[in-house]
């Protein structure tokens, strides 16, 4: 099961909801944690602008 699972993960893409909380975890400060949340809520990675 785990050699299925990471080979899923291989070939599929990510989900939004994934690689926003990715991205908000990389903040290194609240105003980069601020910032990032600002990019997330305008569409960043939906592809809405």
């Amino acid at each position: 099961m785990k050699m299925t699972s990471k080979l899923r993960s291989i070939f599929l893409p990510e989900s939004p909801e994934t690689l926003e909380h990715a991205y908000l975890n990389r903040a290194v400060s609240m105003a980069d944690l601020e910032r990032r949340m600002r990019e997330i809520d305008s569409g960043r990675f939906r592809g809405r602008r």
